[in-house]
């Protein structure tokens, strides 16, 4: 049986979200009921509710950066009870058989992870995210957050924190390494904090020098405007690793040439536009420019549980559901120190 639950949802592309009532499906013996307390607002929710990645799947319920409480469990679960405070990140189901399920990869799943909304379900129905005041999710997809982490602070950790902590550690951010983060907003102030924890030397790139005193206080060494270009030439081959974490096309040429011999431009941040690149900029000192997409569920328990010990939470400004438009628009102005959380009891 089914259960009716209030949400907010874009009815159609490039639509405001609205009020409305969804069906979330029956607790089976896996699954884990949860009661959302807090949901954060992602960029990547803006450009998926304006099919700014593509076709997307309509009415649409936005939001995987979930944290709650655990208000019902199925028959079988075992790593959960009544009670508990967890999260649910950017995926809520994949293969699981793979190579990469098997090795803790879920979120690069050859048959491709089922997303926690604007997806289809292994049941055939569209999955919805955590604008709404509760989600059904098989407990193989929930992670626990430590009491250490309020739960509002909490929840843009299940994106924003993962999708920086993933390629920090894959690329060895630590002691004696140069590390620049592109960008202070949602991500990029969490990518501070947290290389910052794991004992990098960490600088900012950013378009000004607006948030610098922010950026210093949350654990840059060093903060330059990109918008002067002498900070391409005293910077040139500086950094071990550059983790850029906006949606904005970069010049790649210029930030390339930051890079130490064997460095790298690892980009987090997925702009809508496709981009060019002169390839002498990474043969030239052995360069490497890739991606990386969030973490799996082991990886995002290892984040919460490292961000609980270093005392690391999001920036947040707590809003009412009835804001969600609102933010949008800040968002995408810029506007928000550091990240919009909803107070879902408020939907």
């Amino acid at each position: 049986m089914t259960t009716p639950v209030a949400a907010y949802a874009a009815p159609a592309a490039k639509a405001p979200l609205e009020r409305t009532t969804i069906e979330r499906r029956e607790v089976g013996a896996y699954d884990v009921l949860i009661d959302i307390k807090f949901a954060g607002i992602c960029h990547s929710d803006i450009h998926q509710v304006r099919e700014g990645w593509g076709e997307a799947i309509f009415p649409m319920v936005p939001g995987h950066e979930i944290a709650g409480v655990v208000s019902q469990v199925g028959s079988g679960v075992t790593g959960f009870a009544v009670g508990d405070r967890v999260g649910v990140g950017c995926m809520v189901d994949s293969c699981r058989t793979c190579e990469y399920c098997k090795a803790g990869l879920e979120q690069y799943c050859v048959e491709g992870a089922v997303m926690t909304y604007n997806a289809i379900g292994k049941d055939g129905q569209p999955t919805h995210g955590g604008y709404a005041q509760k989600i059904v999710v098989d407990e193989n997809y929930v992670v626990r957050i430590p009491d250490g982490l309020a739960l509002d602070e909490a929840a843009p950790l299940l994106c924003a924190g993962i999708t920086t902590y993933s390629p920090l550690k894959h690329w060895n951010a630590g002691p004696g390494k140069k590390v620049a983060v592109v960008g202070m907003g949602g991500l990029g102030h969490l990518g501070v904090k947290i290389a910052h924890a794991l004992g990098a030397e960490v600088t900012v790139l950013s378009q000004s020098l607006r948030k610098k005193d922010d950026g210093l206080k949350l654990g840059a060494d060093h903060y330059h405007a990109t918008s002067d270009p002498a900070t391409f030439e005293q910077l040139a081959g500086t950094f071990d690793l550059i983790l850029s974490t906006v949606s904005a096309p970069l010049d790649f040429g210029a930030y390339l040439g930051l890079l130490k011999t064997d460095g790298a431009l690892v980009n987090v941040g997925a702009p809508e536009e496709p981009v060019s690149l002169n390839l002498f900029s990474l043969i030239g000192g052995r360069k490497t420019l890739a991606g990386s997409s969030i973490g799996g569920i082991r990886e995002t328990q290892e984040m919460l549980d490292f961000c609980a010990a270093h005392g690391i939470g999001a920036e947040i400004e707590l809003i009412a559901a009835s804001e969600i438009n609102e933010a949008y628009e800040r968002v995408l102005a810029s506007d928000v120190r550091y990240r919009f959380v909803i107070d879902t009891a408020t939907i």
